[in-house]
């Protein structure tokens, strides 16, 4: 896995917009592509993807992703995602999603990601 993978989630926990938009810049390309479960169309570029990973911090303040297993075939990288803080109701959560990560160079050009992990 690059460290490309883990300065991009490592921003999700950030709610300083400017530290969460150097992390994703200096993570992705000017023309990153990103797809999830809650993504309609695909987002495209860097400001629209900070927006959304910006969203994510706004609504579950204190929560952080950490890259928890990854491998690598033919240029895709499937890494595992583990979502976790404190919920409403003042218990720790976890939940966990899988992504496939193709990269340019060492930088995160487009990313499909999926709740859970297919088990």
């Amino acid at each position: 896995m690059t460290d490309a993978i883990a300065t991009f989630f490592d921003a999700w926990e950030l709610d300083d917009a400017k530290a969460r938009l150097a992390k994703i810049s200096s993570s992705v390309t000017e023309s990153v592509k990103y797809n999830d479960p809650r993504t309609p169309e695909t987002v495209v570029g860097i400001a629209a993807l900070d927006h959304y990973v910006g969203m994510f911090s706004a609504n579950a303040p204190g929560w952080s992703a950490k890259v928890i297993k990854n491998d690598t075939i033919a240029d895709v990288t499937r890494v595992t995602v583990a979502f976790s803080g404190m919920g409403p109701d003042g218990v720790e959560h976890i939940q966990h999603g899988q992504y496939f990560v193709e990269l340019d160079g060492d930088l995160i050009s487009r990313m499909v990601g999926f709740v859970g992990t297919g088990e």
